[in-house]
């Protein structure tokens, strides 16, 4: 008996395209999965789905195809992991093409089973814009769909907390619209992953996943600056918003300052201050002396050659003492006399330090003649004001305070005059850091739920940027962090490129 010519050429390009693109027709192993475990094709697929993972780049492309993801049984690829407890999945997702049917569908899934029929619970993205929060209550029951007011979204994330499940989905560049769902009782382990539905099974249909991150948070209870989670040290385009994770470790790395040579980047943990190699990421301690209980506002000066740090002395009570001393290590010198003092910037020159002192039982930005050690007092307002920085050209300091009710983005002339506020919205600003070209500022926001005088540990922060004159901030990162993610400057030479650190559990 003899097959039809055209039948057979149609199945062997399906079974050269499931090779080249899955290297497996229904599970591919964990070379190819990043940091996902398998891939699975869910429930009867007519064409077989799989992943690349792109080791540089970080991004995974899924292909597959399947009827559909609603009423009480499911067709689709998935990319997933087993996990237990609370956590946060998040992604960048993309269709690649126009595609074929208007439903089709991609997200971040958490499912009881890999059967067709399982409960689970799912951020979706269709391609006609559609996006919204799926669920199936119990395994074989129908789907339900909650749908917030946003479309198009193209950031996603998933948050498990016990039975409550939330939804975070943004157009890039925006805040999250938020979506949630409770009572939700899926297994203590569950799988999560990344998923695709064409929504014809006659067609394939491909996505693309980068900036992906799977978050185990701090747990219920944890007491900050006592008990610390892991961290990512990453990388990231400014303009395209793609992240690389360089380096990550279980304790609590903070605050990375970018070398002026481009080389590495300098942050503090435990203490200590440490250099890691961009290239081979290979990291060694810097010798800071007798100054080994180091915060995380440590600077750079302008051409490099500087570093300044902060210390805990245990000659002043333990209060916060800046010092400087060769960007490759040396003996500490004292610059302030008097503590707490925390340091954010060197003048362009190298003449002056900016920081933030406590004085009077007020906080406020000082500067300070390296040479001559005479503090300047450069505000006076209400509140707290914190985070200044020079601009490259010595024209203007920029700060952040709370002075008008919450945390701000200001600016004020390196004599402390012509103070101005530079962002008017409902989030808590800190630390604002300007672009070696001068153009640009990014800054930390975190949501109302955090106090305007606050920068804690552990939340939904975003990275923010606009203009160094004023304008609308764009959303850049969006992160899991705040504390020492990125208190300090972490501009590439060539402004292209943030450094900062995100958190999570990381076991030893």
């Amino acid at each position: 008996m003899f097959m039809n010519k055209n039948r057979l050429i149609t199945l062997l390009t399906v079974f050269l395209y499931s090779i080249v693109l899955n290297m497996n027709s229904a599970y591919c192993q964990s070379s190819l999965t990043g940091v996902f475990e398998n891939n699975s094709d869910i429930g009867a697929v007519k064409l077989p789905g799989g992943v690349l993972y792109d080791t540089l780049a970080q991004e995974y492309t899924l292909h597959g195809s399947g009827e559909n993801i609603w009423f009480n049984s499911d067709e689709f690829h998935f990319l997933w992991k087993r996990m237990q407890g609370n956590f946060i999945m998040r992604a960048r997702v993309r269709f690649i093409g126009e595609g074929v049917h208007e439903h089709r569908k991609i997200g971040i899934m958490i499912r009881d089973t890999l059967s067709t029929g399982s409960a689970h619970v799912s951020a979706v993205v269709h391609g006609d814009g559609l996006t919204s929060l799926q669920f199936r209550r119990a395994g074989g029951g129908t789907t339900e769909e909650t749908i917030p007011e946003i479309s198009y979204a193209d950031i996603i994330q998933i948050e498990r907390r016990g039975d409550t499940f939330i939804m975070s989905a943004a157009r890039y560049g925006e805040p999250f619209t938020i979506a949630s769902i409770t009572g939700i009782n899926l297994n203590s382990e569950v799988y999560a992953g990344l998923f695709i539905c064409s929504h014809n099974p006659e067609v394939v249909e491909k996505a693309v996943f980068d900036n992906v991150r799977i978050i185990i948070p701090a747990r219920d209870g944890f007491v900050p600056y006592t008990d610390y989670i892991g961290s990512n040290i990453e990388i990231m385009d400014v303009q395209t918003g793609h992240r690389e994770i360089l380096y990550s470790s279980p304790m609590s790395l903070q605050a990375p300052n970018w070398s002026r040579d481009g080389s590495k980047l300098i942050y503090n943990s435990r203490g200590l201050i440490y250099g890691i190699d961009i290239r081979n990421k290979t990291v060694r301690e810097i010798n800071t002396g007798f100054a080994n209980n180091n915060n995380n506002d440590h600077v750079l000066s302008f051409d490099g050659n500087m570093l300044g740090i902060s210390h805990h002395s245990t000659d002043d009570e333990g209060l916060s003492i800046i010092y400087t001393l060769p960007s490759g290590g040396g003996t500490p010198e004292r610059v302030t006399a008097l503590g707490p003092s925390y340091l954010h910037g060197f003048s362009p020159d190298g003449g002056y330090l900016v920081f933030t002192g406590e004085r009077g039982g007020n906080y406020d930005i000082y500067k300070i003649s390296r040479i001559l050690k005479e503090e300047i007092r450069l505000t006076d307002a209400e509140g707290l004001d914190d985070g200044s920085e020079y601009a490259p050209d010595g024209n203007y300091i920029y700060f952040n305070s709370n002075r008008t009710g919450t945390m701000q983005i200001w600016r004020m002339k390196p004599d402390g005059s012509d103070q101005r506020q530079l962002t008017f919205d409902e989030l808590n600003d800190w630390f604002p850091h300007v672009s070696p070209d001068g153009k640009n500022i990014v800054f930390l926001s975190f949501g109302q739920e955090v106090s305007a005088g606050d920068h804690p540990f552990y939340k939904h922060v975003y990275i923010r940027m606009m203009p160094a004159a004023g304008g609308t901030p764009k959303v850049i990162a969006y992160v899991y962090g705040g504390q020492g993610t990125i208190n300090v400057h972490s501009w590439s030479p060539d402004s292209r490129k943030i450094a900062f650190v995100s958190n999570t559990v990381i076991e030893e």
